[in-house]
């Protein structure tokens, strides 16, 4: 099922790129850093109707164990993430965030919304 796992790791990348604060000191705490939940929502495509993943933030910085995912939060809370041929962007507000995805299942396109709470 690869679709699946495209899905799960743009998942995680979202969550961490929900919460990573660019241009953050070495070793200094950004604004989003800690552990994210979020959940994904394809509105068009054949993915995964809807996906939940926690993601961690650290010195603002989007990582996800096994998954290659590059992505930040800039300081005013603005989220770009990818992951392999997957994007996402967004916002984030305090514990809180969404915003959009887009990707492919099998070369089909799909799309979508994600929503981020910080735990």
């Amino acid at each position: 099922m690869r679709h699946n796992r495209i899905r799960n790791i743009f998942c995680m990348s979202i969550i961490l790129g929900a919460t990573a604060v660019s241009v953050a000191p070495a070793l200094a705490e950004s604004t989003y850093d800690g552990l994210w939940n979020v959940t994904i929502v394809t509105k068009t495509g054949s993915c995964e109707p809807t996906a939940r993943y926690p993601l961690t933030v650290s010195d603002g910085k989007v990582t996800a164990p096994g998954a290659d995912v590059s992505g930040k939060v800039g300081r005013e809370g603005a989220v770009r993430v990818s992951i392999g041929a997957a994007y996402a962007n967004g916002q984030l507000s305090g514990n809180s965030g969404s915003g959009k995805w887009s990707g492919a299942s099998g070369g089909v396109p799909c799309s979508g919304r994600w929503e981020a709470s910080r735990q």
